[in-house]
């Protein structure tokens, strides 16, 4: 099917953004790490239940190096990375947190200039500021609506900065292997490593068995298992589809549309302020995806 990884790149966005909405009101009654043990344990068996109704099977000779490549990724890129991103939404909420994600696509850029040999153009780099201003501007809000002290929004930015940088680290690393395997087995690999690191961090932080008691609340149940669902393996596997039937740069900036619809998400549905320095800063966000997607020399 043509434009099929193009396709999969703009549908993992949207599933994630309405994911973000959803979670943000379930992070404010979970702890991030309890609320990514039940996403990631949700999704596991979700993708347990459709290789068995396709018939796809779990164990497949591929070289023990494989496994634990895709295990790794996925400890970097669901298990830490996504335990970061809800530090990121209690602390800033989901509209600036869109913001924050635009360090996404120049993330990947730069790791694939510095470990695949890629070289950035000098409108690329225009790009990597543009963003990266967009970002640091939040540290320093206007005089408009808002709750949170500078350092609650300075943390939340490093956090939401190291978010996007794992999360480019998780894919940059199994790029060169996803044309060789199948879809759904590479998702369940990449899972259970992010699930096994939510259950370690469990098991090792003190004080985590208050958050796993938070889970039985079934008044979030409405807005926590269908952001699970759309969060965690929905979006997955849109994103690595993505991934697997197109250039990464290409599915990256796609990808990238999560700022937009999050951001508009989050005003329509969370009344979340639409302030002039949010806009300014999620226009200079989206400038900089321009010109580091379509600025190669």
């Amino acid at each position: 099917m043509n434009y099929l990884g193009e396709i999969f790149a703009l549908a993992a966005p949207l599933s994630w953004s309405i994911a973000v909405i959803l979670f943000h009101n379930t992070g404010r009654v979970v702890p991030p790490l309890a609320l990514n043990l039940f996403k990631n344990s949700v999704a596991f068996v979700l993708f347990l239940l459709t290789m068995f109704l396709v018939r796809e099977p779990i164990v497949r000779s591929h070289p023990v190096s494989l496994y634990l490549l895709l295990l790794t990724s996925g400890v970097i890129g669901i298990g830490i990375s996504d335990t970061l991103f809800f530090m990121t939404l209690n602390r800033v909420g989901a509209g600036t947190q869109a913001i924050i994600n635009t360090s996404y696509s120049p993330s990947i850029i730069l790791l694939s200039f510095f470990f695949l040999g890629e070289r950035l153009s000098p409108l690329q780099l225009l790009g990597v500021a543009f963003i990266l201003l967009a970002v640091l501007s939040l540290a320093w809000p206007s005089k408009g609506p808002t709750h949170l002290s500078r350092r609650t929004i300075v943390v939340g930015i490093l956090l939401g900065l190291a978010t996007t940088l794992t999360q480019a680290v998780s894919i940059v690393m199994v790029k060169p292997v996803l044309a060789e395997i199948p879809l759904l087995w590479a998702n369940l690999w990449r899972l259970a490593g992010g699930l096994l690191t939510s259950i370690l961090l469990i098991g090792f932080l003190p004080g985590l068995s208050i958050g796993l008691k938070s889970l039985k609340n079934v008044a979030i149940w409405p807005s926590m298992i269908p952001g699970a669902v759309m969060g965690t393996y929905v979006s997955l596997l849109f994103w690595l589809g993505g991934m697997k039937y197109t250039l990464a740069s290409t599915a990256a900036a796609l990808n990238q549309t999560a700022t937009l619809w999050t951001f508009v998400l989050a005003v329509l549905v969370l009344h979340e302020p639409l302030t002039r320095g949010r806009l300014l800063g999620l226009c200079g966000g989206l400038a900089g995806i321009a010109l580091v997607t379509f600025g190669q020399s």
